[in-house]
């Protein structure tokens, strides 16, 4: 348990330096928007292309484990969608929440945690679970914001903007080239490859203290019931689904298997917070979801990665 210790707290500890920087120093937020570019533009991208371009294509093209873990999660954001529209009968407010039942921490903390924890093997995993469910999340939250907002863009328009910002998104590039370069062997120069290596090397730091910083400066109210409810949807529940459906569908990679948990139980991602703000829903909550959620994470995400390191999940749903 030490041993998971080590590799876990660490990055806690960098959130919480951010959260204890942005609580002790009155400094406006505005060069956050920098940091936050730095990272979704040159740091993640950087990290997922090397990840996936070092990777062999033929365990790029496993379909069914996409289709299981993505089908895990959707399973898990209709619950937690369904959980928040019983409570708040809104539509955004809604979908925001079931963002924060379901929407992990894939981009920050997943990679370095995952591959910490199990290696080079976890490489494939990851990027296939952050490709996809970035997939899954960029579709939907647009439909459901463009049906719950009077004046919203037509169907035709909204499924253009939703298509564009897919295509679009830096990091979804950047898969997509990792992909090409896996298939085609393709090696970049070496002097592109240690600057992409610098960057891959901050992406993890930067983006932990930047959700830190940015969680310290969000007003922090008292939260409503569903708040808690969904963040043990996603800390609990998520990866006991996700392990019962690989166990069910497999026979997949113990490897991947436990990778596909491990990223399962990552705490509520800073998009949750993010997109909440940017349609003006459920803000102030959001929040709340994204600091108790990393809170509680400590104690149970060090717990899946002990079991993962013992080898305690279980490989089949027989006995």
């Amino acid at each position: 348990m030490i041993d998971v210790l080590n590799l876990a707290l660490p990055y806690f500890g960098l959130i919480f330096l951010g959260y204890a920087c942005g609580r002790l120093r009155d400094i406006p937020d505005r060069g956050l928007a920098w940091m936050d570019f730095f990272i979704l533009y040159l740091a993640l991208p950087a990290l997922f292309y090397r990840i996936l371009a070092k990777t062999p294509f033929e365990q790029l093209n496993n379909i069914p484990f996409i289709l299981t873990t993505t089908l895990a999660t959707f399973l898990v954001l209709a619950l937690s969608f369904g959980v928040a529209l019983a409570m708040r009968r809104n539509l955004a407010e809604s979908t925001i929440g079931a963002l924060a039942g379901a929407y992990g921490n894939i981009g920050y903390m997943g990679p370095g945690l995952a591959l910490a924890t199990l290696g080079a093997q976890a490489a494939a995993p990851v990027a296939l679970i952050f490709c996809f469910e970035t997939l899954l999340f960029f579709s939907l939250v647009p439909f459901l914001m463009a049906i719950a907002r009077p004046g919203a863009p037509n169907p035709g328009a909204a499924a253009l903007d939703v298509a564009r910002r897919i295509l679009l998104h830096p990091l979804v590039i950047a898969t997509a080239l990792g992909v090409l370069s896996a298939a085609l062997d393709f090696e970049p120069p070496v002097a592109l490859d240690r600057l992409m290596q610098f960057l891959q090397s901050a992406a993890a730091p930067c983006a932990l203290f930047t959700l830190g910083v940015t969680v310290a400066l969000r007003p922090f109210e008292r939260l409503p019931w569903d708040v808690p409810v969904l963040v043990a949807i996603k800390l609990l529940v998520h990866p006991v689904v996700t392990l019962l459906l690989l166990m069910a569908l497999g026979p997949f990679d113990p490897k991947w298997v436990a990778t596909a948990v491990l990223m399962a139980a990552l705490p509520p991602a800073l998009n949750v917070f993010v997109l909440a703000r940017q349609y003006d829903a459920w803000v102030a909550p959001a929040s709340g979801s994204v600091l108790l959620g990393t809170v509680v994470s400590v104690a149970t995400l060090t717990t899946v990665m002990w079991l993962v390191q013992q080898g305690g999940l279980p490989q089949s749903l027989l006995p």
